[in-house]
């Protein structure tokens, strides 16, 4: 079997078309990355071995994975079964092709390429800041909302600079009242900074 195909096949796919899902390739390839950014961490932070860890996990999880995906372009190529087809591809699995892709790559070329193929595609997102899943705030604030059914949106309340330099300021209004506060350059991290805000005002404490 096409290794590169295999990394696609959803396990409903697979299932349905009596194929192999990309499963066992997540495995290895989770793996791979893990070493490739644990290396890339030691190589460029003098930080102790706790808060490497913390680094790390911030880089290696689900959403920092799905959008490594989506940069890549790797969602187009999955194949889902007939039901998960009607539900779209969902955020895990677009995250788990991205390692089943790695999985691939490391099988088919070796450990060098798949080196040189995280130090072109994914490091240079990481040191621009392009990409913005440090923590996922607005999940955390949503989970926290949720207990207590309350509305949760999100407002943009300004919007300055010059179109290469823009600065958002987003508020978080729960149940009609204003919780949180965030500004930043997009207005992603922008509402992910507000969700931070409320979730201190909410829990009475500073969240790190």
């Amino acid at each position: 079997m096409n290794l590169y195909k295999q990394a696609f096949y959803h396990t409903s796919y697979a299932n349905e078309n009596r194929k192999q899902s990309y499963e066992r390739l997540e495995y290895l390839g989770d793996a791979v990355l893990e070493l490739l950014m644990s290396e890339y961490l030691y190589n460029t932070s003098s930080s102790q071995e706790g808060v490497l860890t913390k680094k790390r996990a911030h880089y290696v999880c689900t959403l920092a994975n799905y959008e490594y995906s989506k940069k890549l372009g790797l969602d187009k190529y999955i194949k889902l079964g007939v039901g998960e087809k009607a539900s779209g591809s969902k955020k895990a699995i677009i995250a788990d092709v991205f390692e089943s892709f790695l999985g691939a790559l490391y099988l088919d070329k070796g450990f060098d390429v798949v080196k040189k193929f995280f130090y072109d595609n994914i490091v240079p997102h990481i040191e621009n800041n392009e990409i913005e899943f440090f923590d996922d705030y607005k999940s955390k604030l949503q989970e926290y909302v949720q207990t207590d059914k309350k509305s949760l949106e999100y407002i943009l309340i300004d919007e300055s600079g010059p179109a290469h330099n823009k600065s958002f300021t987003i508020e978080v209004m729960i149940d009609g009242i204003v919780y949180g506060k965030g500004k930043a350059g997009s207005k992603k991290r922008a509402e992910q900074k507000a969700a931070k805000d409320a979730l201190e005002k909410a829990i009475g404490e500073e969240i790190k």
